[in-house]
């Protein structure tokens, strides 16, 4: 009897399947020489399973759409880059998913054994250290046949607790060794815990008894209610004890606007809730400078806190707590959903205390759009919103970019239709990166496309300065026929620092403003659609002549240079 031939494999060839066991759909990055072996595997049999690799112009747009990637699909997604300065380009994406705890598992190479500390070319970088500060765990392999293991643990890492991205640096001994022992690649519930984790029964009954006593509850919903896929529990209750519902800017969609407890997002709309509630639950949200890090003047600080959070690190932070749950928050808002409905019967209309704070947001939404109704030109930000808002899908996707203009958009994003989960992506509130908007548009026209909705539209909103950030992508997007939108709202400035400038330095300028740029042509020469609008009332259209282009399509609308109200208070928070 012939013996049974051994399957020779490499260390790409490890990597690859390896990967394709995770499910993942994209590698996002751009080649180097020693992922040869990563890209031959993709090429021999990877793309035939399932896996393909993304080339974009610059690493840190890769990690950027990875980012969004995993935003919108809610699993965690993949980049690379090539050893030393593939390394360090992809920092400012991993920093950003970092900061808004994204799960993303980071592929970097190290040079070989043999060329180690001899000053060879892209050499000499310590990365582990270089990644500490941005991943929640690092780990280096010098073996093909460890590399299969060294993924598993990757993913454990980035998904379990509070996920944020892992750093898994291959040395190139690894990746271009070989292999002839039987490797396994098996599901990955075999290897990590899957399911959800539950809060303490004793302080989920507390919690429930503090909120049926409350004279005026809220409730406010963070990142970690849309990672959990808990927006449908987190509706739930608030309609069933008729308990007002904000969300943070991370937390957008976790409650329709329409619903008659809903305060929206912005901080304007709940600055009252918070200011008067006398028990605020608080779930899968960080009391951060976005929340006025819990403090007064913007919280009383007689109100009681119920902190839920899957990160006992997070309870307690900025904040003292009355009840802190660790937990997750589907399971743990369907624990006290069961609790609640046993010693409660479903309101039958809202508290006069709802009512007021939903009448002031009205009031509010008219101020808003009477600002965004003016016909001068050059136009106001509020203006091209408001065309932007009304013409868009309801279950269109976001991807804002920017300073000023972020802010702009945070007070009319759901004044025209309510926000879906997982909808809504930015990094404003986080690390504050900028240039975040092209290749978020690109991860997320990817996502939408895997998700079996080809036709969903994908909008970036940005600001000129954050546009050309990153303005090499577009190569990327028509690349890969995505016909994202970006609409770029060109007040040919740093518009955040020079509102900051006009604020506190009495207008005293400096580096803020920029030539007239024409960004439409800028769309042009890469080959996608483009055209500049400053007449307001053509907008809309040209919008349409954007999605009828089917290409990518850059929107340049001349826009006036004007300082958000809020800034007011940021600068205030001493934050701006």
């Amino acid at each position: 009897m012939s013996e049974e031939k051994k399957e020779t494999m490499n260390g790409g060839d490890l990597l690859i399947k390896s990967l394709l066991a995770e499910n993942v759909r994209y590698m996002f990055g751009v080649p180097g020489g020693q992922l040869l072996t990563t890209y031959d595997a993709v090429y021999r049999f990877g793309r035939e399973e399932g896996i393909d690799t993304l080339m974009f112009q610059h690493e840190a747009g890769a990690a950027h759409a990875c980012d969004a990637w995993a935003r919108v699909t809610g699993t965690p997604s993949v980049c690379f880059g090539t050893v030393g300065p593939g390394a360090l380009n992809l920092i400012a994406g991993v920093g950003s998913a970092w900061s808004d705890n994204i799960p993303m598992v980071v592929l970097v190479p190290q040079c070989g054994k043999a060329i180690k500390d001899k000053f060879t070319l892209q050499g000499g970088l310590d990365q582990i250290t270089l990644y500490k500060p941005v991943t929640k765990y690092q780990k280096h392999v010098e073996d093909a046949e460890d590399i299969p293991d060294a993924v598993k643990k990757a993913f454990r890492e980035t998904i379990t607790g509070r996920p944020r991205p892992v750093l898994l640096e291959i040395q190139e001994d690894a990746l271009f060794g070989k292999t002839d022992k039987k490797i396994t690649f098996p599901n990955p519930e075999l290897y990590r815990f899957m399911g959800r984790v539950a809060g303490d029964p004793n302080l989920i009954e507390r919690a429930c008894e503090l909120l049926l006593k409350a004279e005026k509850p809220l409730m406010i919903a963070g990142g970690g209610v849309i990672r959990s896929e808990a927006w449908h529990e987190f509706q739930e209750l608030s309609e069933y004890l008729g308990i007002a519902a904000g969300t943070t800017i991370q937390g957008i969609g976790s409650i329709p606007i329409t619903s008659e407890t809903a305060l929206g997002s912005a901080v304007t709309s709940m600055m009252q809730a918070i200011t008067q509630t006398d028990v605020v639950l608080a779930l899968g949200m960080k009391f951060s400078w976005a929340m006025g890090f819990g403090a007064e003047p913007f919280w009383n600080k007689k109100t009681k806190v119920i902190h839920v959070d899957i990160d006992p690190t997070i309870i307690g932070r900025n904040r003292p707590v009355e009840i802190g749950i660790v937990g997750d928050c589907k399971l743990v808002l369907q624990q006290m959903l069961k609790i609640i409905k046993q010693k409660a019967k479903k309101v039958e209309t809202t508290s006069d205390w709802v009512k007021s704070l939903r009448a002031a947001r009205e009031s509010n939404v008219k101020t808003l759009l009477k600002k965004a109704s003016k016909e001068k030109t050059p136009m106001r930000p509020q203006r091209m919103l408001k065309e932007v808002f009304e013409f868009i899908d309801e279950d269109a996707i976001l991807a804002l970019d920017g300073g000023d203009l972020h802010v702009f958009t945070m007070d009319y994003i759901d004044l025209f239709k309510p926000r879906p989960p997982r909808a809504t992506i930015t990094a404003a509130v986080g690390m504050g990166q900028l240039g975040t908007g092209i290749p978020y548009a690109i991860g997320a026209k990817l996502a939408a496309n895997h998700l079996g909705q080809p036709d969903r539209q994908v909008v970036n909103i940005t600001g000129d300065g954050a546009f050309m950030i990153n303005v090499q992508e577009l190569a990327t997007a028509k690349r890969y026929n995505l016909p994202i939108i970006c609409v770029v709202g060109n007040n040919s400035a740093w518009g955040m620092i020079k509102s900051g400038q006009k604020l506190l330095m009495k207008k005293r300028f400096i580096d803020v403003d920029f030539e007239d740029v024409n960004y439409a042509e800028i769309a042009k020469g890469f080959a996608c659609y483009g055209e500049r609008v400053t007449d307001p009332k053509q907008i809309k259209p040209a919008l349409q002549r954007a999605i009828d282009s089917k290409l990518p399509a850059v929107l340049d609308i001349v826009i006036a240079f004007e300082t958000p109200e809020a800034l007011t208070l940021m600068a205030q928070m001493g934050v701006l």
